[in-house]
């Protein structure tokens, strides 16, 4: 196994631990555990929760910015095209595994500027999307209504039935390919 698979493993570790059991019961013990490895083992990876945290949150960004300019990149229509790729992979190509997002959670409990990673791919998102042929403010608009579902299941304060997000992306969609 190859030292990204295991610290991907460890870092997915981590985000179901916060995912599960909260923020408060991430520690480097219960990590390791989970991860099936030494503490020591991990300590190799990431010798501080800080240093995990701030794996998790790179892990996570990089991911979302790869997909979302692979996305922008095959969209054969320019006018649209980020706020499109950004409505698609946030509802229908985000993280494999939803307990990433749980990464976030712990940085801005453990230090807020473990943020940076996500803080920076959204100031790039936002530039791309508010040069997008679209008019800025609507596309803005569209972002921050992308945002809003993602973030309502980030923190189990709303799960929108599935039929009417299907609604909600759809008409999304129309608005970021209108003229």
């Amino acid at each position: 196994m190859g030292r990204n698979s295991r610290k991907v493993e460890i870092l997915h570790a981590a985000s179901k631990i916060v995912s599960d059991k909260g923020i408060f019961n991430l520690t480097l013990e219960a990590v390791a555990e989970q991860a099936g490895i030494s503490k020591g083992g991990l300590l190799y990876h990431f010798p501080s929760k800080e240093a995990l945290v701030k794996g998790m949150v790179e892990h996570l960004a990089s991911n979302y910015q790869e997909k979302i300019s692979h996305n922008a990149e095959l969209d054969p229509i320019e006018k649209g095209k980020w706020t499109r790729s950004f409505l698609n992979v946030t509802f229908n190509q985000s993280y494999e595994n939803k307990d990433m997002n749980a990464g976030l959670l712990a940085a801005k409990a453990v230090n807020s500027d473990l943020l940076h990673p996500i803080r920076e791919a959204y100031s790039n998102w936002q530039h791309e999307i508010e040069n997008d042929g679209l008019d800025p403010i609507k596309a803005t608009i569209i972002r921050l209504a992308i945002d809003g579902i993602w973030l309502s299941e980030l923190f189990d304060i709303y799960q929108i039935e599935e039929d009417k997000k299907d609604e909600v992306y759809r008409r999304l969609k129309s608005w970021a390919e209108e003229e």
